[in-house]
């Protein structure tokens, strides 16, 4: 997963856009191939940012990548894009444009939206530099992954004691921790469910 380009657009309806502030990673690309690449990502920005309806968010794929814009709108007339691959989950994609657009609100006057040589953000190349990882931009993502590996851990116990040659039948047919009734119990549910086994 990766993020290309991170960009605040000044997106006014019915008139063409300006980029307020912009930080991209090119590294994954050839010295060579970056400068067309980062045209390529500023003009894929601009025509998105510009064909977005205000109070939208939209996510538009070109070749192999992927952008995702939020039109904010409101008196700012703000939105916010992201180019990722297309591997980059969506949900996460607009948490981050949230959290950016919401900073560069706080921190950028509107008066400075005038002048954007002028504006300083930046923020902008810290957040392009976390959110590589999607799971700093979602905190539902980050618990789901953790909540995965639990899971693949218990399976991973449970296959190990299997593996060494013991079975569960016999350990039952041992254990001097059941009852008669309890291991009766057990051979009865495991006839009854036999029939479910699918190999």
């Amino acid at each position: 997963m990766k993020v290309y380009a991170l960009s605040v657009v000044r997106a006014p309806p019915s008139t063409t856009s300006t980029t307020l502030s912009t930080a991209t990673d090119l590294s994954s690309f050839s010295f060579y191939q970056r400068p067309s690449v980062g045209e390529f990502m500023q003009f894929f920005t601009k025509t998105i940012a510009e064909r977005t309806p205000q109070g939208q968010r939209q996510s538009v794929q070109e070749n192999q990548y992927t952008a995702h814009v939020w039109n904010r709108g409101g008196a700012e007339q703000l939105a916010g894009v992201i180019i990722t691959d297309q591997e980059y989950p969506v949900r996460p994609a607009f948490s981050l444009l949230t959290k950016l657009l919401d900073d560069f609100i706080a921190k950028v006057p509107v008066a400075a939206y005038d002048a954007p040589a002028a504006i300083a953000f930046p923020e902008i190349n810290a957040y392009l530099q976390k959110y590589q990882d999607p799971r700093q931009a979602d905190a539902i993502m980050k618990v789901q992954q953790e909540l995965d590996e639990t899971k693949i851990i218990l399976h991973k116990t449970i296959e190990s004691v299997l593996e060494r040659g013991e079975k569960i039948n016999d350990l039952v047919d041992r254990s001097n921790a059941l009852s008669a009734q309890s291991k009766a119990f057990y051979k009865t549910a495991k006839k009854q469910n036999s029939c479910c086994v699918v190999m």
